[in-house]
């Protein structure tokens, strides 16, 4: 460690601010410093396997915004990133062994990362891996994994595949693994910056932090946005932006007449903000859309005007069955156990050709489902399908 922050530029100075700045981060006491930089210089580098199902790739972005080497990419480059559809320069065949590799080589040993959510509908044909369906690939990578990370709101609760109208069945992780702990950075896209603090903890600490009931770690959902925003002072007075551009909106007034919906959003991103601590969205002039609350896509629209989330019901749970390969498939080894998948082959089961025939068949339908779910909408009336507000 010593030795690759000298080649970044890195002080010792720097390297020890930014200890420092994690402890605080992560609510720990200001001695926990000095115990985050022991750890950081004498782990091992731990493997990760980072998984990428229906998304869109937002929080890798995220993670590699920063515009020049920061001590949080030094950090992360302790980490082993093993696999990484996105990043990695493997592809195809090559790429599925680097991963099996991995799991074979640490078992109970690396930290399973999963980006996007996993569709479990028609026995997962909406999101496959080099001819397996992505669900299958999750359970498998996790149950082997000594931790569990879902990035993003879609690896949260299912995020916009699984907004009203989806075809797929989309959950998030922790709707999906259930016989492990999952740590959920929610948000669109999540925070790096609370991605960096979590494996910190697990570092100096050998334990992922304290989460709330919905597996967020409280260090960054504690509090909510409307807490900590600089446009409180504005609120408390009830100075309000009443129009895009007026007065007050360039002056920085409170965005909440606007849609913000900051008061009912537990995050930390008005005090640590976006891209190297340089802004966020209020900042901007933009209100809070409440991208970390569970089923925002639904229950925070319209995004702008004012008013509490929707209250809607859970959608009905996927009865998700392990798909069984058809004897061309070649995709798992032969053996596999579990219940047959409707629709599949002579033997009950998904050949290769037939999931990638259902994920074409299902690119195809989705826009028509998107047209008549709203054709339905508007037969029925404003709110005539209980989905509360109108719809734009």
């Amino acid at each position: 460690m010593s030795a690759e922050l000298a080649r970044r530029g890195v002080s010792r100075r720097s390297f020890l601010k930014f200890c420092a700045a994690m402890s605080g981060v992560l609510a720990l006491p200001p001695r926990y410093a000095h115990l985050i930089a022991s750890a950081l210089q004498s782990s091992p580098r731990v493997p990760v396997i980072w998984l990428n199902g229906q998304d869109c790739a937002g929080n890798t972005e995220a993670l590699l915004r920063a515009n020049k080497p920061t001590v949080a990419e030094v950090i992360l480059d302790t980490l082993s990133l093993d696999y990484s559809e996105v990043l990695m320069a493997a592809a195809g065949t090559q790429a599925e062994a680097a991963r099996e590799a991995t799991m074979a080589k640490y078992p109970n040993g690396y930290i399973a990362v999963v980006e996007g959510s996993i569709p479990l509908a028609d026995g997962g044909v909406y999101c496959t891996v080099g001819g397996r369906a992505f669900a299958e690939i999750v359970k498998e990578v996790c149950a082997g994994a000594l931790g569990v990370i879902a990035v993003g709101s879609c690896a949260f609760d299912g995020g916009i595949p699984a907004a009203r109208g989806g075809i797929t069945g989309a959950v998030g992780v922790s709707g999906f693994i259930k016989d492990k702990k999952v740590i959920n950075l929610s948000g669109c896209p999540m925070n790096p910056e609370n991605l960096t603090a979590t494996i910190v903890q697990y570092l100096t600490l050998k334990e992922f932090p304290a989460t709330d009931e919905l597996g967020r770690p409280l260090f960054a959902y504690g509090d909510s946005v409307h807490q900590r925003c600089e446009s409180l002072p504005h609120f408390r007075k009830k100075e309000f932006v009443k129009e895009w551009g007026d007065a007050g909106h360039r002056a920085g007034w409170c965005l909440y007449q606007m849609g913000c919906k900051g008061p009912s959003t537990v995050a930390n991103c008005s005090t640590i903000k976006f891209n190297g601590g340089t802004s966020w969205p209020v900042a901007s002039g933009h209100g809070c859309v409440g991208c970390t609350t569970p089923r925002f896509w639904d229950t925070m629209v319209p995004f702008y005007v004012e008013g509490e989330p929707k209250v809607i019901a859970a959608p009905t749970p996927v009865d998700y069955q392990t798909p069984v390969p058809g004897s061309s498939s070649g995709s798992q080894s032969g053996g596999d156990s579990g219940p047959s998948s409707s629709g599949g082959g002579d033997d009950g089961g998904i050949g290769a050709v037939e999931i990638a025939g259902g994920a074409v068949a299902a690119a195809a339908i989705v826009g028509l489902g998107g047209y008549l779910y709203a054709r339905s909408r508007s037969a029925n009336g404003p709110g005539g399908d209980g989905d509360g507000p109108d719809s734009d």
